[in-house]
């Protein structure tokens, strides 16, 4: 069987990744608040992690894997959003799921076994916070309950910081009712415009943190194999979950395996509004962008690095992209049954590490017509193009060729009239035309080639006379 190795942020060192039980493997990834479109970075995590989940079910098999991604659709954010449109909360969220649903699948990212909304497991959340106060590591004060950080002397192992270190480098809310500066909200109390739900501590809503511990360990299990997330969450959200779900299920460990994509940049800056660069994974399709073309930019970079969008990067892809599927379209290569299993050196890739640039190397080596086939599988479990979009897509660019041989004789014999007639001004007109709908025209003595730009135009191809 394939060795996976993964960096592992709780130890920092890469490790064999042996899981609890092969035949249930059991990942959990931090999902979005549902109050706004994807940004770009957001995207990122998905896509990494996406090429986590094909890769276990292709080693595991696709029945022994379960992936769980949540949505958090409590919150103040949320709450502002509400108050500020005057729309209702289950109008925004719903809405919000769909728009990130369209996107991530725009994006080539597989639907995860369950997206756990947090507002359907408040019951489970309160358990858990009744567990931990019966167990010391929680107290009520003012109407909320908070997690007793010194309660539990491993605190920080996770970031690696000591509790003075994360006092002194965190904007921590200061409240007089808590004990500890970094002692963190379980449960807070709501008003009446608030959403909130009845517990033994008074109507309240959930503390952020509380949701992931609590809808892991219904959906995955006391302990499970891999948590992951962008860096940004490693603190506090990852540390806070960990004491949380180690201090209520007395467990040695939440999960065995913590991994942490790095940030996205924006042509070498950080993604920011007020620098005029941030956008979202819709803008960018809007715009025209290939749902492909954004996955490609972002598996050339490996997902423990700092990733730079970039125009260069996305024109480079879409070059890639599109040579990738004229060289199918070119061959004799039948899609119409199923694509099959990626060549092992893709596999071997992502099992160091999920080192998707690596694997995209090895995609560049397939683009030879003798490898086909080797391209077309994976394309598709990288997760580029799916089955039936690859098999569309090639079949497009087939017709376009066809339509390519129509102009090539239509050329060639304007060309003959050309050198007897010594006016080839028929023929400079239709390359002028061939080339403003995105053909490219190159004559030989002996020949003439014609070929298929970026900005190719079928429609206005279609039309000229």
């Amino acid at each position: 069987m394939t060795t996976i190795r993964l960096h592992n942020s709780r130890t920092r060192t890469k490790e064999v990744f042996i899981p609890l039980d092969p035949d249930n493997v059991r990942m959990y990834v931090c999902g979005p608040t549902v109050y706004d479109r994807a940004h770009l970075g957001n995207a990122r995590p998905v896509v990494a992690f996406d090429v986590l989940f094909r890769l276990l079910c292709h080693v595991y098999g696709a029945d022994h894997v379960t992936y769980v991604r949540n949505f958090t659709d409590v919150d103040d954010k949320i709450n502002a959003r509400a108050a500020g449109t005057g729309r209702s909360i289950g109008d925004i969220t719903d809405e919000t799921i769909g728009w990130y649903h369209a996107d991530m699948d725009a994006l080539g990212a597989l639907r995860p076994t369950a997206e756990p909304r947090a507002t359907d497991w408040i019951g489970a959340m309160k358990d858990m916070i009744a567990e931990l106060i019966a167990k010391g590591h929680a107290y009520e004060a003012a109407g909320h309950v908070l997690f007793a950080v010194e309660s539990y002397a491993r605190y920080g192992s996770l970031s690696g910081r000591s509790i003075d270190d994360m006092i002194a480098g965190a904007r921590v809310e200061v409240a007089p009712y808590k004990r500890n500066p970094m002692d963190f909200v379980l449960w807070k109390p709501s008003d009446p415009d608030t959403p909130g739900w009845d517990s033994d501590w008074g109507r309240g809503r959930p503390g952020w943190h509380i949701e992931c511990s609590a809808m892991a360990r219904e959906l995955l299990g006391a302990e499970f194999d891999i948590h992951a997330g962008g860096n940004d969450l490693l603190f506090p959200h990852h540390e806070n979950e960990i004491a949380q779900s180690r201090c209520a299920n007395g467990t040695e460990a939440m999960a065995q395996v913590w991994l942490h994509n790095e940030m996205l940049q924006v042509e070498g800056k950080k993604m920011s509004k007020s620098l005029g660069n941030f956008f979202t994974v819709r803008d960018l399709l809007d715009q025209g962008v290939p749902g492909e073309v954004i996955r490609f930019v972002m598996l050339g970079t490996h997902y423990r690095k700092p990733m730079d969008w970039t125009v260069e990067k996305r024109v480079e892809a879409e070059f890639r992209l599109r040579g990738f599927l004229e060289l199918l379209a070119s061959s004799e290569i039948d899609l119409s049954s199923s694509v099959g299993s990626p060549h092992q050196a893709i596999i071997d890739a992502l099992s160091d590490d999920l080192n998707t640039h690596a694997a995209l190397i090895v995609l560049l080596k397939f683009d030879n017509p003798i490898y086909a086939q080797e391209l077309a599988n994976a394309l598709v479990f990288l997760g580029l193009f799916s089955e039936a979009s690859l098999k569309a897509r090639v079949d497009e660019i087939r017709c376009w060729q066809l339509m390519l041989v129509d102009w090539k004789l239509r050329l060639e014999n304007v060309r003959k009239s050309a050198i007897v007639s010594k006016d080839f001004s028929e023929l400079d007109d239709l390359k002028e035309k061939l080339d403003q709908v995105g053909v490219s025209v190159r004559m030989s003595r002996n020949d003439i080639d014609l070929a298929i730009q970026i900005d190719f135009d079928p429609a206005k191809l279609e039309s000229l006379k």
